[in-house]
């Protein structure tokens, strides 16, 4: 018998609060079904797919209902409550599911849906994860470049960008390059395919294309030099950390934005600085 899968048990003996299971007669290993969960005119010798997890009192036990997740899956599941040694999901069985706080790639709250894989911990018990999630996503979707698509947020990379399970299904991330500080963990947000990898993993992002997103990176721009009083203390010389903190958009978005609006003869270039001409 195996915690967190779908198994076919054989009904060995009726008792008056529901059924005991086994793979089949003759063996000492047994689980308990409720008499709630037994199917009308089921009798001794039927075969029965269940599932098998941990009730309240840490005993195996069988259920014929179906929850959203089993061992080695993945799926998006609702934080139903945030205690001091984790957070509880609804994976759609009686007990909620646990999420230790050391399996979270991030912070959740109450009411928040989170992508999570599941599996046995050290006390033999079921659990949730969210980590090791990049390597349980898809890399065969449907998707080419210039789509738009949705995905939920499951994980911070710093390093290389923000990641994504588009369809709660396929990899896909936002590069580094972009900001995502506004984002969190369980997100689902809508962006545009910009690039599909040689191993099938997408590159996405929630900005438009380069000609639809300069007019409001041209827009943003203004804003912030009218924040320093009219006058911007770099060029679009400065370094890409810079421009990031300042006005988070990468150097390539920043540069064509200070292009076009000194085509427009809104701004003038110094070696130091930017300055909007009034």
């Amino acid at each position: 018998m195996q915690l967190g899968k779908y198994q076919k048990l054989e009904i060995i003996k009726k008792v008056e609060f529901g059924v005991y299971l086994a793979e089949s007669r003759g063996e000492e290993e047994r689980v308990l079904l409720p008499k709630a969960q037994v199917p009308v005119n089921a009798v001794i010798g039927d075969r029965i797919e269940v599932f098998l997890y941990r009730d309240s009192k840490d005993r195996m036990i069988a259920t014929t209902a179906r929850p959203k997740l089993t061992l080695g899956g993945l799926a998006a599941l609702r934080v139903s409550q945030v205690g001091k040694i984790g957070a509880f999901l609804d994976w759609g069985l009686e007990k909620d599911l646990f999420l230790p706080y050391k399996e979270m790639k991030g912070k959740v709250r109450e009411g928040d849906e989170v992508l999570v894989t599941l599996y046995i911990d050290k006390s033999q018990r079921l659990a949730a994860s969210m980590r090791h999630i990049y390597d349980l996503l898809l890399t065969d979707s449907p998707y080419q470049t210039g789509d738009t698509v949705k995905g939920r947020v499951y994980e911070f990379g710093h390093d290389y960008g923000t990641f994504v399970a588009v369809d709660d299904r396929y990899s896909a991330m936002i590069p580094r390059s972009e900001d995502a500080s506004d984002l969190r963990i369980g997100q689902v947000i809508e962006a545009r395919v910009t690039h599909v990898k040689e191993d099938g993993k997408l590159d996405i992002s929630r900005r438009g294309t380069a000609v639809e997103q300069m007019d409001a990176d041209a827009q943003k721009v203004l804003r912030v030099i009218d924040e320093f009083a009219g006058v911007l203390p770099f060029n679009d010389k400065a370094s890409p950390e810079i421009i990031m903190r300042e006005l988070q958009m990468s150097k390539a978005a920043f540069k064509r934005a200070v292009g076009h609006l000194y085509k427009q003869r809104l701004i003038e270039i110094t070696e130091k600085s930017i300055r909007r001409i009034k």
